[in-house]
C-alpha cells in the first residue's frame, strides 16, 4: 500500500504503517493491518475515510478491540483506530451523559458513578469501548445498552454528519442497524437515573467480583465468543458436550467459564478459529444446535 496520500494529511504520530494487531486487541494474536489511523476529529475520521474510498481501499473502524479477532494474515486495508483520542465525557443535565465512542466502558462507568448516576454499573467490567458497546448492544446481568442510550452521533460513509434516535437503531441480541450500515459512530447520549453514590459502589463492586470468581479474567480472550442460543446458554450446551478445557494449540476452551475460549499459550489465531469451528461441530452434533460467534473476524 502506497501510504503517501495519508502522510500528506495526517501527522506522523497519527499513522502506523504495517500495524501488529495483537497489540491491539485482547485476544492478543492477529497478524499486520497495512496502515493504522489513530484521528483526533470528526474531520480526520472523514478524510481517512475519504482516502480510503478514492483509492479503493478497505477499512475497518475499531475501538478497543476487545470483541474482535484478526487472522493471522492481517488486514489489507485501513484501521481507524476510535480508542485514543475520542474520550470525552460530558454532563448535559441531572440525569443526561454525552461521551465519545472511544471511552472505555470502565472509565465511563466510574464517571457517572462519582456524580451520583445509575445504570451503567452493568457495563463496568467489559472491556470495550462505549462505540463497540453499541454497535454490539453489549449487556451483562440482565441489562444492555439499549437499557440507556437514547441518541447517537453518526458519520456515514459520504461523510456526513447526523444523529439518530434509539427507535431507529434496531438494537436486539447483540445486534444492532450499525452492523449492516457504514455509519461510524462518533459519540452517545446516555440517560440514567440519579441514585446514591455508595450504593453505585457497592453494586459496581458485587459485579466485578462476579465477575472475577466467574470469567478467565486472567487469560487473553475475546469475551463470550458464542451469541446466547435461543431457549440455551452457550456456556452450558459447550460444557455438556465435554468441551471445557478442550484445546487446539495455544487456544482453549476455558476451565472457569466455557464460554469463553482463551488465548492460553501463545495462541495464533488459526488456533482459536479452529476451536471455534470444532466447538460448533461439536455441540451440532449433540444437541442440534447451532451456535453464532459474537466475536467479529477481520482480515
Amino acid at each position: 500500500m502506497d501510504i503517501s496520500i495519508f502522510c500528506e494529511h495526517f501527522a506522523p504520530e497519527k499513522l502506523l504503517a504495517n500495524a501488529y494487531m495483537n497489540e491491539y486487541t485482547t485476544f492478543k494474536v492477529g497478524g499486520c493491518a497495512d496502515l493504522m489511523i489513530i484521528p483526533s476529529s470528526a474531520y480526520e475520521i472523514k478524510k481517512a475515510v475519504d482516502l480510503c474510498k478514492s483509492d479503493g481501499l478497505s477499512y475497518f473502524v475499531m475501538g478497543k478491540g476487545s470483541n474482535l479477532l484478526v487472522k493471522d494474515s492481517g488486514f489489507r486495508g485501513v484501521i481507524i483506530n476510535m480508542a485514543k483520542n475520542f474520550e470525552k465525557i460530558e454532563q448535559i443535565d441531572d440525569r443526561t451523559i454525552k461521551a465519545e465512542s472511544g471511552v472505555t466502558l470502565a472509565k465511563l462507568a466510574a464517571f457517572v458513578g462519582e456524580i451520583s448516576l445509575s445504570g451503567l454499573e452493568f457495563a463496568s467490567g467489559i472491556p470495550g469501548s462505549l462505540g463497540g458497546a453499541l454497535y454490539m448492544n453489549a449487556g451483562a446481568y440482565g441489562e444492555e445498552m439499549s437499557g440507556i442510550v437514547i441518541q447517537a452521533g453518526l458519520i456515514d460513509e459520504n461523510g456526513n454528519e447526523f444523529t439518530m434516535e434509539k427507535n431507529e437503531m434496531d438494537l436486539g441480541y447483540r445486534t444492532s442497524v450499525f452492523q449492516s450500515k457504514n455509519y461510524i459512530i462518533k459519540d452517545c447520549t446516555l440517560k440514567l437515573n440519579p441514585y446514591d453514590k455508595e450504593k453505585i459502589k457497592q453494586r459496581t463492586l458485587e459485579l466485578n467480583n462476579r465477575r472475577k470468581i466467574s470469567q478467565p479474567l486472567d487469560l487473553p480472550s475475546g469475551g463470550s465468543t458464542f451469541k446466547r442460543p435461543v431457549g440455551h446458554y452457550a456456556a452450558d450446551l459447550i460444557d455438556k458436550s465435554g468441551l471445557k478445557g478442550y484445546s487446539i494449540g495455544g487456544a482453549m476452551v476455558s476451565e472457569k467459564h466455557a464460554g469463553f475460549i482463551v488465548n492460553y499459550n501463545n495462541a495464533t489465531a488459526e488456533d482459536i478459529l479452529t476451536l471455534m469451528e470444532h466447538v460448533k461441530s461439536v455441540v451440532y452434533e449433540k444437541f442440534n444446535v447451532t451456535l453464532i460467534p459474537e466475536v467479529e473476524v477481520l482480515g
